[in-house]
Protein backbone atom coordinates (compact mmCIF):
# COMPACT_ATOMS: atom_id res chain seq x y z
CA UNK A 1 0.00 0.00 0.00
CA UNK A 2 1.37 3.41 -1.02
CA UNK A 3 1.34 6.32 1.40
CA UNK A 4 1.37 9.92 0.38
CA UNK A 5 3.78 12.25 2.04
CA UNK A 6 2.35 14.26 4.89
CA UNK A 7 2.86 17.55 3.06
CA UNK A 8 0.90 16.42 -0.01
CA UNK A 9 -2.79 17.23 0.15
CA UNK A 10 -4.60 16.86 -3.15
CA UNK A 11 -7.87 18.33 -1.84
CA UNK A 12 -6.56 21.81 -1.10
CA UNK A 13 -6.48 24.47 -3.76
CA UNK A 14 -3.33 26.41 -4.34
CA UNK A 15 -3.64 30.05 -3.19
CA UNK A 16 -4.14 32.54 -5.99
CA UNK A 17 -1.46 35.16 -6.43
CA UNK A 18 -2.73 38.70 -5.99
CA UNK A 19 -1.49 41.53 -8.17
CA UNK A 20 -0.95 44.59 -6.02
CA UNK A 21 -4.55 45.02 -4.78
CA UNK A 22 -6.13 45.16 -8.25
CA UNK A 23 -9.46 43.57 -7.36
CA UNK A 24 -11.11 44.02 -10.76
CA UNK A 25 -8.41 42.36 -12.79
CA UNK A 26 -7.04 43.18 -16.18
CA UNK A 27 -10.14 42.12 -18.11
CA UNK A 28 -12.16 45.11 -16.85
CA UNK A 29 -12.14 48.18 -19.08
CA UNK A 30 -12.42 51.08 -16.63
CA UNK A 31 -12.55 53.64 -19.42
CA UNK A 32 -16.26 52.87 -19.90
CA UNK A 33 -16.96 54.03 -16.34
CA UNK A 34 -15.74 57.59 -16.93
CA UNK A 35 -18.29 60.39 -16.68
CA UNK A 36 -20.34 59.01 -13.80
CA UNK A 37 -21.66 61.46 -11.24
CA UNK A 38 -21.63 60.41 -7.60
CA UNK A 39 -24.99 60.96 -5.90
CA UNK A 40 -26.83 61.88 -9.09
CA UNK A 41 -30.13 60.35 -7.94
CA UNK A 42 -29.79 60.71 -4.17
CA UNK A 43 -32.46 63.43 -3.90
CA UNK A 44 -35.01 61.22 -5.70
CA UNK A 45 -34.02 58.26 -3.57
CA UNK A 46 -34.48 60.21 -0.35
CA UNK A 47 -37.83 61.52 -1.57
CA UNK A 48 -39.04 57.93 -1.92
CA UNK A 49 -39.16 57.81 -5.69
CA UNK A 50 -38.85 54.33 -7.15
CA UNK A 51 -35.88 54.16 -9.47
CA UNK A 52 -35.96 51.39 -12.03
CA UNK A 53 -33.16 50.62 -14.45
CA UNK A 54 -34.52 49.69 -17.86
CA UNK A 55 -32.63 47.31 -20.10
CA UNK A 56 -31.10 49.11 -23.08
CA UNK A 57 -33.42 47.40 -25.57
CA UNK A 58 -36.46 48.59 -23.59
CA UNK A 59 -35.11 52.08 -22.86
CA UNK A 60 -34.62 52.87 -26.55
CA UNK A 61 -38.43 52.95 -26.95
CA UNK A 62 -38.89 55.63 -24.27
CA UNK A 63 -37.27 59.06 -24.60
CA UNK A 64 -38.02 60.07 -20.99
CA UNK A 65 -39.97 59.16 -17.84
CA UNK A 66 -43.09 60.91 -19.12
CA UNK A 67 -43.24 58.31 -21.91
CA UNK A 68 -42.68 55.31 -19.61
CA UNK A 69 -45.42 56.00 -17.08
CA UNK A 70 -48.39 56.14 -19.52
CA UNK A 71 -47.17 52.94 -21.18
CA UNK A 72 -47.01 51.15 -17.84
CA UNK A 73 -50.43 52.47 -16.82
CA UNK A 74 -51.87 51.19 -20.08
CA UNK A 75 -50.31 47.80 -19.45
CA UNK A 76 -51.77 47.70 -15.94
CA UNK A 77 -55.25 48.61 -17.20
CA UNK A 78 -54.99 45.96 -19.92
CA UNK A 79 -54.07 43.28 -17.44
CA UNK A 80 -56.86 44.38 -15.05
CA UNK A 81 -54.37 45.19 -12.31
CA UNK A 82 -53.13 41.64 -11.86
CA UNK A 83 -49.49 42.27 -12.63
CA UNK A 84 -47.31 39.93 -10.57
CA UNK A 85 -43.71 40.37 -9.67
CA UNK A 86 -41.47 37.87 -11.44
CA UNK A 87 -38.95 35.88 -9.44
CA UNK A 88 -35.33 36.57 -10.31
Amino acid sequence: MMRRSETENTMKKKPEKQTGGDELGRECDLSILKGGVRGKYIARFRAGTNLVLLSPDVAKHFPDEQAVNPALRSLIRGSKGSVRRLAR
